[in-house]
């Protein structure tokens, strides 16, 4: 049994990290600059981030790889450096990590559409998370973390190629974010049972509008499929300007208040998206410690 089975096969809930872009932004990346930029040129920034998770309390924390695919890193001139991000990122992460806390390598989507609606070709972008899944396993992550995926035939080729390169856990996470579906009509009932027939680890929802639509989202799916494993990463809310910045309304008490929620549907594990914070984080640590 790996480290992250083992860890899941527990009885309490695992507790992950927040907010990687936004928190990033806060610590001075520009807009429009890969955050993946930073596993080479700022490390500090990076390892500073992962620390003030784990000092939160999270169980797990995330590789800085979410635009890290071939497809996304060709857009930031970065396309021939995928293997060398992908590793730099999750050494920085098994830097503060440890033994104690596990790392999940992050793939999030291409950005592309797929053929018909786009012109990626479905072969191409599972060849794309192939390479950046085997990259990710190559700095020994202790599972694959597929998530904020809008189009199922998109999730499913990054499962195939995360398959086709690892034989480490996959957990696979969409956001629903229109209506009650993800951007391109995918409804929770039918995602959880897609995925889950796929024999990943983890199926679940992220980011997303708010948290009553996320676990709106997690009720459907387990309603779906009772027997599934499931986890939940939702928004600290919708952002706003304000003075210039962008503010989320969310407090890390309110988040914390829904976690018991989420709980309460069987996730194995929470954590937070984008808005939230180390404070999140830290709140959410001390309703299902309390509790769980």
């Amino acid at each position: 049994m790996t480290r992250f089975k083992e860890r899941l096969s527990q009885e309490r809930i695992l507790i992950a990290d927040g907010a990687t872009g936004t928190m990033l932004q806060a610590a001075g990346l520009p807009p429009g600059v890969s955050p993946e930029c930073w596993n080479l040129e700022r490390p500090e920034a990076i390892r500073a981030l992962h620390q003030a998770y784990v000092e939160a309390g999270a169980d797990l924390i995330l590789s800085n790889t979410f635009g890290g695919s071939r497809l996304r890193l060709e857009k930031a001139g970065l396309g021939g450096r995928v293997r060398k991000i992908n590793l730099a990122a999750v050494k920085l992460a098994r830097d503060v990590a440890g033994e104690k806390i596990l790392v999940l390598g992050d793939i999030g989507p291409t950005g592309r559409m797929l053929k018909p609606l786009g012109d990626l070709a479905i072969e191409e972008a599972r060849a794309a998370f192939a390479e950046q899944a085997a990259a990710l396993a190559e700095g020994r992550v202790d599972a694959i973390i597929i998530e904020t995926m809008s189009d199922l035939k998109e999730a499913l080729a990054a499962v195939e190629g995360a398959k086709q390169a690892t034989s480490l856990p996959i957990l696979v996470s969409m956001s629903f974010d229109t209506h009650g579906r993800t951007m391109m009509g995918v409804k929770p009932e039918e995602a959880a049972a897609k995925l889950w027939g796929l024999g990943v680890d983890v199926i679940g929802a992220n980011c997303g509008r708010s948290l009553t639509e996320t676990l709106e989202a997690i009720r459907k799916m387990r309603d779906a499929v009772p027997k599934a494993t499931m986890m939940a990463k939702p928004n600290a809310g919708l952002p706003h300007e304000k003075n210039g910045e962008s503010i989320y309304d969310v407090t890390p008490d309110v988040m914390a208040e829904y976690a018991l929620r989420f709980a309460d549907l069987g996730i194995k594990i929470f954590g937070g998206c984008c808005g939230s914070t180390p404070e999140h984080i830290r709140a959410i640590v001390g309703a299902l410690r309390g509790t769980h």
